[in-house]
């Protein structure tokens, strides 16, 4: 990898430097006004990025309309987040916070640093008729004849490639875009006592957050710590939380519109041909030390290929390592005879991600009693299914799927209790073999809309457009004394992507079969 420090001459490094700058002490750059003249001279035109309005456009700016009326009057910060270090000097590739995404569209690793902004007008005047106007504040494209051009190893053309320029960011985006240097005195408009009440989006970019606590302090402004006030029926502006709109961005994405709902299918297209891809690569898993990792790489790459990347960490679990629900580590042996447990999904270039669990026979058949524990798992989803539709309760997924586990262990001679008494508040027994919940929503994070209310969410009256997951699951450690040595050293999960349609549910996922029966064949075909 090129040294991305090269900031200075040979022996230019100043005896008393910071740690933190230390880095270009191995700089070998030159440094002369000669070089700088030749490096900044002599280029022609760039050519264009072919740069076009995203389909996402229309649907963006009624997210952010619906943001709008939700937090009337006040001035809105939504980050996209910085570059985040590795080790030293490199970088995590980018990824932009998942609200930024929401609101912009931008997807993939766009843009780093830039801030997206809701300035509150005249109700009726903004946006689309809303109350406010958005811009974009992004860094765009140097010239040529800068330095950033040659030595900026985070955002200079010539590390990092050409970026757009402000009118590219407006075509693409239907935003106005701003340079990020105008950021500070746009914030810090109308600050002050009885003036735009500043709130931001917390847990993307400190650097911004600390901006915005500073200007508050310096206007003498509220520090948005009061709870959040309803006026007749809308939120009011007056005493509003940073944490008001970390929820309301949350809680716009609970249901999906039209774009969101394609960009689903297709995440779960890409997902259910990688787990094509993996069956066909269990022989060679067999047979090496880590086939977990033979499992890891061969979804994780198909992953990268047809889209952006992986929605989380590719669970490959084989054996004991499927009773560890989130066995990352994925450094085991597969062996014949044994399942595997692999969850995983593919995240699309807009960053929305399915999350798809199987678990497969590793020799294409299932034993007598790794059926009997797949069937019970199944039944319990199946359950779920029933259940998940418009004007039920998001909980009421869980209670359908538990009662069938609780049912099954105790058929089994499992459970310490009847299977009526283990359901109760007080009981819960048969949670020693699933502690996970059997459901969350999905979308642009795998554990989508995470810091909505209660309400809204687990008490939450389910919708057409809503996205989640059904996954229950049955999990027996190999040293639990509790079941039966058949049972030990078995995990088996089975989790469908759903989505809430108009009269029942649609489960965008059943491209990969379920039944074990389909299951095996399934696997016959692709094994040839």
């Amino acid at each position: 990898m090129s040294d991305p420090h090269e900031n200075s001459s040979a022996g230019d490094v100043p005896a008393d430097q910071t740690v933190e700058d230390r880095a270009s002490a191995r700089s070998q750059r030159p440094a002369s006004q000669a070089f700088k003249d030749f490096i900044t001279s002599g280029w022609g035109p760039r050519a264009d990025l072919g740069i076009t309005a995203s389909p996402a456009v229309p649907f963006t700016a009624t997210r952010r309309a619906r943001l709008s009326e939700r937090l009337p009057g006040a001035r809105l910060v939504v980050p996209a987040g910085p570059l985040k270090p590795r080790s030293n000097d490199t970088d995590y590739r980018f990824r932009p916070h998942s609200a930024f995404a929401h609101l912009t569209g931008l997807g993939t690793d766009q843009e780093p640093d830039a801030v997206l902004v809701l300035h509150p007008v005249e109700p009726g005047t903004g946006d689309d008729g809303s109350g406010h106007h958005a811009v974009l504040y992004v860094r765009p494209l140097a010239a040529r004849d800068t330095e950033e051009f040659y030595a900026d190893s985070r955002y200079g053309e010539f590390w990092v490639g050409a970026r757009p320029t402000l009118e590219d960011v407006e075509t693409l985006t239907g935003i106005e875009a701003r340079h990020i240097d105008e950021l500070r005195d746009a914030l810090a408009k109308d600050l002050g006592e009885g003036g735009v009440l500043l709130l931001v989006v917390t847990g993307s970019d400190e650097h911004v957050e600390t901006l915005v606590e500073s200007l508050r302090a310096e206007a003498g402004a509220a520090t948005a710590t009061a709870e959040a006030a309803e006026v007749d029926g809308t939120t009011s502006a007056t005493g509003l939380t940073d944490a008001a709109l970390v929820e309301a961005t949350s809680e716009l994405r609970l249901v999906k519109d039209e774009l969101e709902i394609e960009q689903m299918r297709e995440a779960v297209a890409r997902t259910a041909e990688g787990f094509e891809a993996v069956v066909r690569s269990l022989a060679g898993a067999v047979t090496h030390r880590r086939g977990e990792r033979v499992v890891e790489t061969t979804f994780d790459a198909h992953a990268r290929l047809e889209g952006n990347a992986v929605g989380y960490e590719t669970i490959a679990a084989a054996g004991e390592h499927a009773t560890t629900l989130h066995w990352i580590t994925n450094d085991g042996v597969v062996r014949e005879g044994d399942l595997l447990l692999l969850d995983a999904g593919v995240e699309v270039d807009s960053l929305y991600t399915a999350d798809v669990t199987r678990t497969l026979p590793v020799t294409g058949t299932f034993t007598e009693v790794q059926r009997r524990v797949y069937q019970a798992v199944l039944d319990a989803a199946d359950a779920a299914f029933a259940v998940a539709v418009p004007g039920a309760k998001f909980r009421d997924i869980h209670a359908a799927a538990m009662e069938v586990i609780a049912a099954r262990l105790d058929e089994w001679g499992l459970l310490p209790v009847p299977a009526a008494e283990s359901l109760t508040p007080e009981g819960q027994q048969h949670r020693r073999w699933m502690v996970h919940g059997t459901s969350h929503h999905l979308g642009l994070d795998v554990h989508d809309c995470a810091q909505a209310r209660r309400d809204l969410y687990l008490d939450g009256v389910l919708e057409p457009g809503m996205v989640f997951t059904i996954e229950p699951g049955l999990y027996f450690k190999a040293d639990d004394l509790a079941v039966p040595e058949e049972y030990r050293g078995m995990g088996v999960r089975i989790e469908d992507d759903v989505l809430v349609t108009a009269d029942g549910n649609e489960n965008l996922s059943a491209a990969l079969p379920r039944r074990p029966e389909d299951v095996e064949a399934w696997m016959a075909s692709l094994r040839g």
